[in-house]
Formats: C-alpha cells, sequence, structure tokens
C-alpha cells in the first residue's frame, strides 16, 4: 500500500526534492543559532568584543532572512504539490469508478462515493505534503541536536534521550486507538454525506407528503452519531495529546535539574548550560511536529486506506486480452441457454433463455414487472454478464469483444431518464460528444423536440436545472431519445422509451423510432402495448419464461395472456 502511496511523487520528483531541500536548508539554519547563543554567552559578551557582536547578529539577520525564504517555499509550493498529487488521486480514482461493474453502483451510496472522490483526499493530500516534509525536517533536527548535545555532554545527552525515549513509546502505544477512532469518523462521514445527498435529491417528494419534520429527524440521527464519533476520536486525541505534553514538561524539569546539577559539579559552563536549553527546545519541536504529524497520519492514511480499497477493486466484466472490434454493423443477437440471477437475489431471473434477433429484426418484450425484462436489455452491452449460457452477437460471444466497442455500437433509451446539469444542447450531445450543432439540431428534429427547444428563452443554451427538474417527463424522454438519434447506433434498446409521452406525442415519437428503427437490430421493452403492434415479434414473458410469441395479430388471434392485456389497456 505505501508503494503504490509513494509513486504519485514520481510526477512531481523536481518538486519534491526542491522542497525537501528547502525544508532541509530551514533545519541547518535552526541548528545554528544555539551554538553563536553559546559563543555570544562565552566568549563575546565577557571579552566585550563588540566587532564579533554586531557581526555575528548582522550573520543572525541574514540567516533568518534566508529561513524566510525557504519558509515561504515550503509552505508555497510544499502545498502546491500536495494539490497535485490530490488531483492525480482524484482523476486515478474518478477513472477507477468508471470502469466497476453496476454491482458496485448497486452495493454503494452515491453519497459515500462523493466522500471518496472529494473530501478523502484532501486529507490526504494535507498529508502527502506534510508528513514527508515533516519526517525529514524532525529527523534532521533530532539528530542534529543530540550531535551536538553528545559534545558538549554525552551523560546529559543520554538523559534528555531516555525522556525522549519514553514520549515516543507513550505516542506509539496510543496509535492503534487513534487509528481507529479516526476509521469510525469516516464511516459516519460518508453516512451524513449519503444523508444530505439523499434528502436534497428527494426535496420535492418530501415537500409533497409534508415529510420536513421526519427528514429533520433522520439527518439529526445521523449527526448526532457523526459528532459522537469525532467525540471519540478527540477523546482519544485528548489522551495522546495531554500525556506527550506530559511527558515533555519532564523533560525540560529533568534539564533544568540535571543541567543546573553539571554545571554545579563544574562539568558545563553556563554558555553550554544556555545551549542545552535551546537545543532541548529545537528537540521538542519536532518531536511536537512529529507528534501532530501522527494525528495528520491517522486521517489522511484512514482515507488513502478506502481510496486505495477502491483501486484495488478489480472489475468482472472487462474486456479480454485479445479482444474483437465490432467495426462493421452487427446483425443477429442471440440469447443461448442463458440463466442469470443477481447477487444480491436468491432467485434466478432469467433461466435457461433462448431467443435470437435477427439483423433488422424488431423484437418487442412485454410482461409483468420483474420476470426479467429490463435485465435482458442489460445483458447485451454487458451492464451484467450472465451465470451460465451465452449472450452472442453475430455468433460471437458479446464476452470476446472489446467492451467499448461492443457498447458504441447499441443505443440505450432507458426508462429511467437521466438529465444532466447543463443546457439542453449538452445533453443531447451526450450522445455523441464530438458532434456538430447542425447534427444536434438534427437530432432535436427527429425526436419532435426541436419546436419546444426554439421556444425556450435561450433555445439549445437553456439549462435544464439539476437532473432536468425545468423539464416535463415527456420532454426529458425526448432528449433522451435525441441523443440515441444522434449516436445512431447499429442496436437499438428501448426500455419503455415512451413510457412518459403523452398519447399525441407518443404518436409522433413512434413514427420517428419506427423510421430508427428500421435496418436496425431492435429491442423493445413496452408497457404500453400499442406502441409494438408493428413488431416482428412480440415475446410474452413470464416467471417461467416465453409463454407465447408470436405477431400482434397472431397473439391477438390466439386470445392467450397477450390478448387479454391488450384488451385490458384499450378498455383504460
Amino acid at each position: 500500500m505505501l508503494k503504490t502511496f509513494i509513486k504519485y511523487y514520481k510526477n512531481h520528483r523536481l518538486l519534491f526534492i526542491l522542497d525537501s531541500l528547502a525544508a532541509v536548508s530551514m533545519s541547518g539554519l535552526n541548528l545554528a543559532f544555539p551554538l553563536i547563543a553559546k559563543e555570544f554567552i562565552n566568549n563575546y559578551i565577557p571579552n566585550e568584543n563588540l566587532t564579533m557582536i554586531f557581526t555575528f547578529g548582522a550573520i543572525l539577520i541574514g540567516m533568518y532572512l534566508m529561513r524566510m525564504g525557504f519558509n515561504y517555499f515550503v509552505n508555497y509550493y510544499g502545498h502546491v504539490m500536495g494539490t497535485r498529487i490530490e488531483r492525480d488521486m482524484r482523476i486515478d480514482l474518478f477513472k477507477k469508478i468508471q470502469t466497476l461493474d453496476s454491482d458496485y453502483f448497486d452495493d454503494h451510496k452515491t453519497g459515500s462515493i462523493m466522500t471518496h472522490i472529494v473530501g478523502h483526499l484532501r486529507d490526504i493530500s494535507e498529508m502527502a505534503h506534510h508528513v514527508p516534509e515533516n519526517l525529514l525536517v524532525s529527523t534532521i533536527m533530532i539528530l542534529g541536536s543530540f550531535t551536538i548535545l553528545a559534545f558538549i555532554h554525552p551523560l546529559f545527552t543520554l538523559i534528555v534521550f531516555a525522556f525522549i525515549l519514553m514520549l515516543v513509546l507513550y505516542s506509539a502505544t496510543r496509535r492503534k486507538k487513534m487509528m481507529a477512532a479516526s476509521r469510525k469518523t469516516r464511516k459516519t462521514h460518508e453516512e451524513i454525506n449519503s444523508e444530505v445527498e439523499n434528502s436534497i435529491g428527494g426535496i420535492r417528494l418530501t415537500k409533497a407528503f409534508t415529510n420536513e419534520e421526519f427528514e429533520i429527524q433522520k439527518f439529526t440521527r445521523v449527526t448526532n452519531q457523526y459528532q459522537e464519533s469525532f467525540g471519540d476520536f478527540y477523546k482519544q486525541m485528548g489522551i495522546f495529546s495531554s500525556g506527550t505534553n506530559w511527558f515533555i514538561d519532564l523533560l525540560y524539569v529533568a534539564v533544568l535539574v540535571f543541567g543546573g546539577y553539571f554545571v554545579y559539579l563544574g562539568q558545563m559552563d553556563i554558555g553550554e548550560y544556555f545551549a542545552f536549553f535551546l537545543f532541548v527546545g529545537y528537540l521538542i519541536q519536532p518531536v511536537r511536529t512529529l507528534i501532530s504529524t501522527m494525528e495528520q497520519v491517522q486521517k489522511g492514511w484512514s482515507g488513502y486506506e478506502k481510496f486505495y480499497n477502491t483501486m484495488m477493486i478489480q472489475p468482472k466484466i472487462t474486456s479480454p486480452e485479445n479482444p474483437l472490434t465490432l467495426e462493421s454493423s452487427p446483425r443477429d443477437i442471440e440469447f443461448r441457454n442463458v440463466t442469470f440471477q443477481y447477487e444480491t437475489s436468491r432467485n434466478h431471473i432469467l433461466k435457461n433463455f433462448n431467443v435470437t434477433v435477427k439483423q433488422g429484426q424488431k423484437i418487442a418484450l412485454v410482461g409483468e414487472t420483474g420476470v426479467g425484462k429490463s435485465t435482458i436489455s442489460k445483458l447485451i452491452p454487458r451492464f451484467y454478464d450472465v451465470n451460465e449460457g451465452e449472450v452472442l452477437l453475430d455468433g460471437v460471444n458479446v464476452k470476446e469483444y472489446d467492451i467499448y466497442s461492443l457498447r458504441s455500437s447499441i443505443g440505450h433509451v432507458q426508462q429511467d431518464v437521466y438529465i444532466y446539469y447543463g443546457s439542453v444542447k449538452d445533453n443531447i450531445l451526450y450522445g455523441k460528444p464530438e458532434a456538430t450543432f447542425e447534427e444536434v439540431v438534427e437530432a432535436a428534429k427527429k425526436a419532435n423536440i426541436h419546436d419546444f427547444i426554439m421556444s425556450l428563452e435561450n433555445g439549445y443554451e437553456t439549462l435544464v436545472g439539476e437532473r432536468g427538474v425545468k423539464l416535463s417527463g415527456g420532454q426529458k424522454q425526448r432528449v433522451s431519445i435525441s441523443r440515441v438519434f444522434l449516436k445512431n447506433p447499429p442496436i437499438l434498446i428501448l426500455d419503455e422509451a415512451t413510457s412518459s409521452l403523452d398519447n399525441v406525442t407518443e404518436k409522433l415519437i413512434q413514427k420517428a423510432l419506427d423510421n430508427l428503427s428500421d435496418g436496425r437490430t431492435t429491442l423493445v421493452i413496452a408497457h404500453r402495448l400499442s406502441t409494438i403492434s408493428n413488431a416482428d415479434e412480440i415475446l410474452v414473458l413470464t416467471e417461467d419464461g416465453i409463454s407465447e410469441r408470436g405477431t400482434h395479430k397472431e397473439l391477438i388471434k390466439n386470445d392467450g395472456y397477450y390478448s387479454k392485456l391488450y384488451n385490458a389497456s384499450l378498455e383504460i
């Protein structure tokens, strides 16, 4: 895990080296002051050497000006490096999430995913900048101070080292509890983000059912859990901080007492005693820094663990090593002995399912909810893979194709239309981002929404609001159909594509869809049976599989389940 973290410094190697050199230079300048102060007390002041007093005073001013420059570089460019590493991680994480299977999104809340991408990486950025720098500076300060102190008085140095060792051991014993508490805060942070995302996304439903108080109660409960988790974290941090400060206070007492004793014995002079105090102060500073760094590591590393675990997820649905590319329009789709069930379901959605859709055919699927109509449409582009059997495209298992090539050949109008925040044009362009404006307009005309768009104040540049809130259900559906017109794929999957349209608009769109389906392999999942009367074949699905199949006229003539459904729809 540490190895994968370190690799993110690779692209910023020069900045990291310069930041480290600046930090090392600051440490070296800090170590020089106690030595100069010792000379002031022992030599320059007693000997009334004003020349050396003012000379080294000027030298110190110059040194501190240099340190100010190094300090600026570390604080500015160090943070720049941290944010660049954060950016790289965020892009990598977002890329990874784009490759994950549908199962991942079935099992993870949107708010939790957002927290991974945004919140956790902020702490990782701070850790990426401060921890290496703090470790480097603290190591130099501690080793440098101990080396100099050992030359002044070895025994006194060992006494100081003993107290610092106790401080380090105490810090190490508290580390695990702080890490556990930090992980708990991460989890509750995800929960509160998920609750906010869920509640705000459904605010109109909340108002419609006057459930504001209910939402407040839910949010209050999650917020209390969030606060309690931080209470535990701060408790552990308080124990950690108060304990370390006590050991530091003991160290100062030890320096005061033992240093005074060694001066009394004549083993040290006042200048050396004063230098010891300054060096111990410089020892305490990096120790304090290391202690605060531990807190930063707890927060950053617990976030990185989540980042790492997500990055290590291997999607089950991927392209093979030597994938086939769909260079021409695919002809036939075949389901051969297909059995499928979702991971969270105990029952098979499909069992030993067989059907073939020939090139240019329009096949419709009808049946009650839960019999697998939408599932069939998700197996062709490999949103899910079958448990048994095969889905074939032109006689080749879809698993043999490059997954992006496969999905690029399929146009999917889903039952639940998703509209992105942005303009109408941006949402239509999603079907083919490189398309020209003229192509967008042509697609909108084919979907019978161009006139409506032109009636808007800003035409195609009109913002549609969050999830298309400014559009009606039928308008959203027509925008999504425009995307498919723009994409112009050889395979069409229409999952309740006209379910949100009024009768007048439905007829216009149905005619456009018929034109679009001409010569293309089309799979239609229909709720309104009137929209599939011209299908080449209609499959009636039940829990036991295909119960009826044939054209609209043949099924009506058979007077079976389909006929009853159709006649019932006419009575509505």
